[in-house]
């Protein structure tokens, strides 16, 4: 049999893959599954044929084989957050490497809504979830009988014995400082969001154990807690600039907070980054990469997160273990910080 013999109005079979190859049907089977029962170069010869002939096995029929589907369910809380979309895109670039489909679902923050869309992924037999927080606060895990692995990223699970793929938030508010000292500062002062975030709270242990270990300060002698917005940004910057003039440094909470910091800066005739440096968190690059000038940030390297949240999800599946992970920051060094001379 060669192409030609194929007729041309369906789509090539599992039958003609063997036939072009020379072996038995099961034989084939065995090639192209990867299992070790065929010899090399028998391999070789149908893995060629099944090419040749542009066959591609039928999904549901080796589902049916292996037990599983090649599907797996995404569940995020926060579709339009600028959290979550990279790390989606983390994850997805992770289930492309093994050709596995996805299934993407948003709860909005809703907890029925969440239920219902676990339900129906369930019911599509899906080999496993990950599911995205839109803050680093821990979250329940999901409610009732899961019978698949679960994995959580950036906002982990209250269970312990669950896995969850988290960013170092204390290391990351230690590296802002340590790269605002690298630069000569002293005075530091730290301007972030709500005191009732996780992710406030342990950038500020981050921040004052670094300050600490160099023996300083925060200026004021606590962090400004506010809300993540360009406008907490200024009006923070104001009333520590006023009370505080010998401020040299500012670290933000966030990149919005930062540009908010920029601006009253700007305002206030304090050169940036000539008699102050600013940074900021998160790296938002619509922000961050516009600012002016602009924003020196930390990258909790969201895509990477998502990348390993679908890599251990795999591992998981396969049978494995993963342990829960924190996952370093860094900085991404930008003009509005530069060294003091």
């Amino acid at each position: 049999m060669t192409e030609s013999e194929v007729p041309a109005k369906r789509p090539p079979t599992l039958t003609d893959v063997a036939k072009l190859a020379g072996v038995s049907v099961a034989t084939a089977s065995k090639a192209i599954n990867g299992r070790g029962e065929v010899r090399a170069t028998t391999r070789v010869r149908v893995l060629e044929a099944a090419e040749l002939l542009s066959f591609a096995p039928n999904a549901l029929a080796r589902g049916l084989l292996s037990g599983r589907t090649g599907t797996v369910g995404l569940l995020t809380s926060d579709l339009e957050g600028r959290f979550s979309i990279p790390i989606l895109m983390g994850a997805e670039d992770a289930f492309g490497a093994g050709q596995v489909s996805v299934f993407l679902c948003d709860a909005r923050g809703d907890a029925i809504r969440e239920k219902h869309h676990v339900q129906a992924l369930l019911s599509r037999r899906v080999d496993g979830l990950i599911v995205v927080g839109s803050r680093t606060d821990p979250r329940p895990p999901l409610a009732g009988n899961i019978a698949v692995p679960v994995v959580y990223v950036y906002a982990p699970s209250a269970d312990p014995k669950d896995i969850s793929i988290t960013a170092d938030n204390v290391g990351g508010g230690r590296l802002a400082i340590e790269h605002l000292i690298s630069c000569g500062r002293r005075n530091i002062a730290h301007i972030t969001g709500e005191a009732g975030f996780q992710a406030a709270r342990d950038r500020v242990e981050g921040a004052t154990a670094a300050l600490t270990a160099a023996g300083l300060r925060m200026v004021g002698d606590r962090p400004y807690f506010g809300s993540w917005e360009e406008s907490w940004g200024r009006a923070a910057t104001h009333m520590i600039v006023e009370q505080h003039p010998e401020v040299d440094a500012i670290f933000c909470g966030s990149d919005q907070i930062g540009r908010g910091v920029l601006d009253a800066l700007r305002d206030l005739g304090r050169e940036v980054p000539g008699t102050i440096s600013v940074i900021g968190f998160d790296n938002w690059e619509a922000i961050s990469a516009d600012s002016r000038p602009r924003l020196t940030s930390v990258d909790m390297n969201l895509k990477h997160l998502g990348a390993v949240a679908g890599k251990r999800l795999f591992e998981a599946i396969d049978g494995t273990v993963p342990r829960s992970e924190e996952l370093p920051c860094r900085v991404v060094m930008r003009e509005s910080t530069m060294p003091v001379g």
